[in-house]
């Protein structure tokens, strides 16, 4: 399964388990995809662990940096955030509702429409995301100590074209 120069991982093993099992069934795909979502949860318990110094979950800093890399003066609606975010208006409605209490985002009358409200980025919450993106960016790069930067480039293209395959284009 693993070349001669790379050790075994979790994903190995769990493939020479299956190919046991099912001895019919074309495994390789696995190679990527079991690999892909391992690095996910990894990366994502990683992250919590970060943003928690930050008093944030990896919930909050997505409204947070989608509120950011907003234009200037850094608000959307409601809905924008929650398609953006892929979330459902309960999930947006609450996330906003604790980084409200904290003083890290702002509801506002649209000026455009009476009716709705635009959430701001605060200052406060501009300079606790952007810490929180700096030292998760930092624990991030420490992943990728022993490649190469072809290597990265490389990786970074495989994935950009497999994700091509998952998601809708972007807006």
């Amino acid at each position: 399964m693993a070349g001669m120069d790379t050790p075994q991982d979790w994903t190995d093993s769990l493939l020479h388990r299956l190919a046991k099992i099912h001895p019919d069934l074309e495994l390789a795909v696995y190679q990527v995809t079991a690999r892909v979502a391992r690095v996910a949860m990894l990366l994502a318990r990683q992250q919590e662990e970060v943003f928690q110094h930050f008093g944030l979950n990896r919930g909050e800093v997505g409204v947070l940096s989608a509120l950011r890399t907003a234009d200037p003066p850094h608000r959307l609606s409601p809905s924008r955030l929650l398609r953006s975010l892929m979330l459902s208006s309960a999930g947006i409605t609450s996330r906003i509702d604790r980084l409200e209490r904290r003083g890290l985002v702002e509801r506002m009358p649209d000026p455009g429409d009476r009716r709705a409200i635009l959430v701001v980025l605060t200052e406060r919450g501009r300079e606790v995301v952007d810490a929180a993106v700096a030292a998760n960016t930092a624990a991030e790069a420490r992943l990728l100590t022993g490649f190469e930067d072809h290597e990265i480039a490389t990786l970074g293209r495989l994935l950009r074209k497999l994700l091509a395959n998952l998601e809708p284009s972007p807006p």
